[in-house]
């Protein structure tokens, strides 16, 4: 190995492939290693260095945050997540897990909270089965800009693609489609184009998001609903681009499997999928002869 950094992302590397090999567990410090060509003792001194922490805590520390993401995608029970992450009993995995999330497995596996623990390193494990390392290039918001524009050009080429498949018959047949099995009204849009930014402002603060809010919702609790949420997520939106923290992740552990997602991958959804409703709502509003939305093109508020 020619530098310190090196010797960490080969540590790293043996780690990760310990991970899927279902053998982390019982690799040694001194067989680590030896497979990344070192003794025991400088190994332990180079690793220290760059990383702020021994190899045995470093790998302690992973294991750790992989068993806690496990407890939220995983219904194993906590027996075999502790003996998989290199614990021989219950107890001595508990007190391991208080001492590094101050709370016992089983209320972690009811109320979850970010899996990730502090490291000067800032290496994290990664679902589903690998090692984080630092990113090298933090995503700016005019790149994430341009990625999602990038993702249009490739989606409309591909809906192209796949219209080359059909017939004239169904390519000029009107379209009128049924999403989630729902009919689509204004009313349910509108809910949901509030409902949608509700929803993760609940889960980035390890909250519930309580879905039956959004039947038949009246108009006024639209309007109180979206004088709450709207700002708040506005508000994490500026954080998140004021901080360029575009690329961190968080966990949705209420999905079904739970879900890592970069925070500028969500902010990227919600702005497709809302541009969608928009766009039904705008057409359904000017078919009742309430046209003055127009479009709802954004270009003139960008503008301005």
């Amino acid at each position: 190995m020619s530098t310190s950094a090196d010797t960490f992302a080969a540590f790293v590397e043996q780690l990760t492939a310990a991970m899927r090999d279902a053998e982390v567990g019982e690799l040694s410090g001194e067989e680590i290693a030896a497979r990344v060509g070192f003794s025991r003792f400088h190994f332990d001194r180079v690793i220290r260095s760059v990383a702020g922490e021994s190899p045995a805590a470093f790998r302690r520390r992973i294991l750790l945050e992989r068993a806690a993401f496990r407890m939220v995608t995983d219904e194993a029970p906590l027996i075999d997540i502790a003996i998989d992450a290199g614990y021989s009993s219950h107890e001595a995995f508990t007190r391991a897990f208080i001492r590094t999330f101050g709370v016992t497995p089983h209320a972690w596996r009811q109320h979850p909270g970010s899996f990730r623990v502090d490291a000067e390193s800032d290496v994290h494990f990664h679902p589903p089965g690998s090692i984080r390392l630092p990113s090298r290039e933090k995503v700016t918001g005019m790149e994430l800009l341009a990625k999602m524009m990038e993702h249009h050009v490739w989606l409309t080429g591909e809906m192209i693609r796949v219209a080359s498949e059909l017939t004239d018959e169904q390519l000029d047949a009107p379209i009128g489609l049924d999403v989630d099995d729902d009919v689509q009204t204004i009313r349910s849009l509108l809910s949901r184009l509030v409902g949608q930014m509700g929803m993760w402002n609940a889960v980035m603060a390890g909250r519930d998001y309580d879905m039956s809010i959004e039947e038949h919702e009246s108009l006024s609790s639209l309007r109180e609903r979206l004088a709450v949420e709207g700002p708040a997520y506005l508000d994490h939106v500026r954080e998140v681009l004021r901080d360029d923290r575009l690329d961190e992740t968080f966990v949705h552990a209420s999905a079904t499997p739970a879900e890592v997602i970069s925070y500028g991958g969500n902010i990227a959804h919600v702005l497709t999928f809302a541009a969608h409703r928009r766009t039904l709502v705008a057409l359904a509003l000017a078919h009742h002869g309430h046209g003055e939305l127009g479009w709802g093109d954004p270009r003139h508020w960008v503008a301005d």
